[in-house]
C-alpha cells in the first residue's frame, strides 16, 4: 500500500535553524541513537554553518525540512562520511526529526528529495549508517530502495550497526 506523503520543502540551514534543531532534538527519544543526550546549541550552530559550506562546495548538505506551513520539522540530506571507520569518504544520507513529527512520512518524502538532489549533483551512490536497533530508520532505508551491504560494530559503543547502500546511477524507486 502506497501512502500519500506530506508536502515538504528543503532549504539550506539558517542560523535560526540551529535554534529550531536544538529545541526539536532535545527529546530523549530523538537522541536515543545519537549519543542518548541532547546536544548543546553550539553543536547545532556549528552543524548548520558546516552544512552551508557543504551546500556551497558540493551542491548538497543536511537541509532543513519544512512542513507545508513552513514549520521546521527536522533535517535530511547528505554529507561525506568523515569518520575513520566505515565507508570513509562516501556520501551518507541521513535524517532526524523532532519527536512530534514522527510517523507522518516527513522523512521518506524529504529523503526522496535528497536522493534526487544528490543524484543531480553527480553523486553515484549513497550509504546510510543506521544503528541496528533503529527500526524506524531501517524502514526508511527500505522505502528508499536501499540494500543492507554490511553489518558492523560501532567503535566506542560496541553497538551493532548496518550500512545500507543505494546506487544512484540506475533508476531507483522514488
Amino acid at each position: 500500500m502506497n501512502r500519500v506523503l506530506p508536502v515538504v520543502r528543503l532549504r539550506v540551514p539558517t542560523d535560526e535553524d540551529a535554534v529550531a534543531w536544538h529545541r526539536s532534538f532535545a527529546h530523549p527519544d530523538v537522541m536515543e541513537f545519537h549519543g542518548g543526550r541532547p546536544a548543546g546549541l553550539s553543536v547545532y550552530e556549528e552543524l548548520t554553518a558546516r552544512q552551508r559550506r557543504h551546500d556551497a562546495e558540493r551542491g548538497f548538505c543536511l537541509w532543513t525540512v519544512l512542513d507545508a506551513s513552513g514549520r521546521v520539522v527536522g533535517f535530511t540530506g547528505a554529507q561525506p562520511w568523515e569518520r575513520e571507520w566505515g565507508p570513509t569518504g562516501e556520501i551518507e544520507i541521513g535524517w532526524r526529526l523532532g519527536r512530534d513529527h514522527w510517523g507522518q512520512g516527513y522523512v521518506t518524502a524529504a529523503a526522496r528529495m535528497t536522493l534526487e538532489r544528490v543524484r543531480a549533483a553527480g553523486v553515484p551512490g549513497v550509504v546510510a549508517m543506521v544503528d541496528a536497533r533503529n527500526a524506524r530508520s531501517i524502514a526508511v532505508t527500505r522505502r528508499l530502495g536501499m540494500r543492507l551491504a554490511e553489518v558492523f560494530t560501532t567503535p566506542g559503543t560496541g553497538r551493532q550497526g548496518h550500512c545500507y547502500r543505494l546506487d544512484l546511477t540506475d533508476d531507483y524507486p522514488v
